[in-house]
């Protein structure tokens, strides 16, 4: 089954991150990419650019809005993904706790979601 996992964490305290210790993080993102490569459950995973960098499209009565800017307000924004093929929920939750954005304690968590199919249907 497919989980993804969302990332979220405060853009603030990764700006305030020493340059080494962004270095670590991403180094830790790449060795879990890595291994859940070399597993063949990796499908895929990216950062996210910070939310000053996001369009909201919203739609109300067939008229769309574009609007710059994240979706809402938050201490914490999305930061990146992983979408992995795990056999189950506990395996999902033991490759989140390998993602070295998760907690610290504080700010940021990663949350695991399954996934559903959208089949398309005949026509």
């Amino acid at each position: 089954m497919r989980y993804m996992l969302l990332i979220y964490s405060s853009e603030k305290s990764m700006e305030a991150r020493s340059p080494e210790e962004q270095d670590r993080i991403a180094a830790g993102h790449r060795a879990v990419m890595a291994e859940t490569g070399r597993c063949g459950i990796l499908k895929a995973a990216e950062p996210l650019e910070p939310t000053g960098k996001a369009t909201t499209v919203r739609k109300e009565n067939d008229e769309v809005l574009v609007t710059d800017g994240p979706f809402a307000e938050t201490k914490e924004q999305l930061a990146g993904y992983y979408i992995l093929d795990c056999e189950d929920l506990d395996e999902a939750l033991e490759w989140a706790a390998k993602i070295p954005t998760a907690c610290a304690g504080g700010t940021g968590c990663v949350e695991v979601r399954p996934t559903r199919a959208l089949v398309p249907q005949a026509g």
